[in-house]
């Protein structure tokens, strides 16, 4: 469990278009095997440590003649920001994906003084 001091805590939340490979014939829809795709995503505001930091499909467009196959999860979490990633693998065809986070951690207060 992480326990935040104080009574200062930041929530941030947003969607991201991930990709879209259908029209263009990319390898997540024409592909075969490990890919990936990651996306940096910057907070509004800086966290005080890094936070803690959700992913979950918002939209997936998945073609249904495989197995669906997908890993996602925020990665490199600062207190500036997190890398938002989208795996698949084998025989798997994706068209496009949409990906929602959620943000939670500890922000600065208005009396927090910076000493350094």
């Amino acid at each position: 469990m992480r326990k935040l001091r104080g009574a200062w805590v930041g929530i941030e939340q947003g969607n991201e278009d991930l990709f879209s490979e259908f029209e263009s014939g990319g390898d997540m829809w024409t592909g075969s095997g490990e890919r990936e795709r990651r996306r940096w995503v910057a907070f509004s505001e800086r966290f005080a440590s890094p936070p803690n930091v959700q992913v979950a499909l918002s939209l997936w467009d998945i073609d249904n003649g495989g197995n669906i196959r997908a890993d996602l999860g925020a990665e490199n979490v600062s207190e500036a920001g997190f890398d938002m990633v989208f795996r698949t693998w084998s025989d798997t065809r994706v068209a496009r994906v949409r990906l929602s986070w959620m943000a939670i951690g500890e922000v600065r207060g208005e009396d927090d003084w910076l000493i350094g």
